[in-house]
């Protein structure tokens, strides 16, 4: 699976520490670590409270090499919409 979030870059842009965003999510800072280090990768829904949190767009926390052109109708994360129940 591609690694796909910044969210460890964005933390740091906003002041904002691991241990900060597991409490907010209710996460193990173990988790939120994988996240930031990108060995392991988040749920749609996680990913899309956490923009929230950081108060920025989701793509801003994707990097920008995996932003790729998508046909008129369809969204980024259409490929994971079976993964995730959307």
């Amino acid at each position: 699976m591609e690694r796909i979030n910044r969210i460890k870059v964005v933390l740091a842009e906003k002041q904002k520490t691991n241990k900060w965003l597991a409490e907010q999510l209710g996460k193990n800072t173990t988790t939120v670590s994988k996240w930031c280090i990108k060995s392991s990768q988040l749920d749609i829904q996680t990913f899309a409270k956490i923009a929230e949190m950081l108060e920025v767009s989701m793509d801003k926390l994707l990097i920008r090499s995996s932003i790729k052109l998508l046909s008129p109708g369809q969204h980024f994360f259409s490929q994971y919409d079976s993964i995730v129940g959307i």
